[in-house]
């Protein structure tokens, strides 16, 4: 519970065996997380396994795609907080703090990871992803008028249950353009959010 809201943490898997079952344990120890859902995307061979291993509700999505798995995962959180996130070694349990501290005066918050000095070794941030990300980011921000955007592409972020169902039925996207179509609607329902580094 964060303030007496419960808190919903999801992520889809495909390649993440090894890391998986720390990453989930790591998130119950924040003692903050009522939930964690993990939406089993046609993921590697013994994923399963690590998963039952923990606390974590497992659910399986045979359509593939990024888009698809968190789209599950969405859908099966029943949170008033969700944070989706990654259990890649990308991001640390104790990020989710991070935007936290911020879900009292914002409907969404947005991880970036442009800056250089708050991108882990481990992060999957290389040259064209960053500066794609960030490209696409900006573009969107001229077109839409809106607010300061450095990152579409960054998988760590919080939305409020309330903002999740305007949303929910509007999402189309299958594959890993599903981060900024969710941004896109964001937008477009005039959804108060903020973006900060991870």
């Amino acid at each position: 519970m964060w303030e007496g809201k419960k808190v919903s943490v999801v992520f889809s898997t495909y390649n993440e065996k090894d890391s998986i079952r720390n990453y989930i344990d790591d998130l119950f120890k924040t003692n903050v997380v009522d939930e964690v859902i993990a939406v089993n995307n046609n993921a590697v061979k013994g994923t399963k396994e690590e998963i039952d291993k923990t606390k974590a509700k497992q659910f399986f999505e045979s359509k593939q795609g990024y888009g698809y798995g968190y789209r599950r995962a969405l859908k099966e959180a029943t949170g008033d907080i969700i944070i989706m996130t990654e259990p890649d070694g990308s991001f640390l349990a104790k990020d989710i703090f991070k935007l936290l501290i911020y879900s009292d005066d914002f409907e969404v918050v947005l991880g970036t990871r442009t800056v250089d000095s708050m991108i882990w070794d481990n992060a999957n941030m290389g040259y064209f992803l960053k500066w794609g990300n960030f490209f696409v980011a900006k573009l969107i921000e001229f077109l839409y008028g809106t607010t300061h955007l450095s990152d579409v592409g960054c998988t760590l972020r919080l939305i409020k249950r309330t903002t999740l169902d305007k949303i929910n039925k509007h999402f189309t996207v299958g594959s890993s353009h599903f981060g900024p179509e969710m941004i896109l609607l964001i937008i477009k329902t005039k959804t108060k959010f903020v973006e900060i580094p991870i």
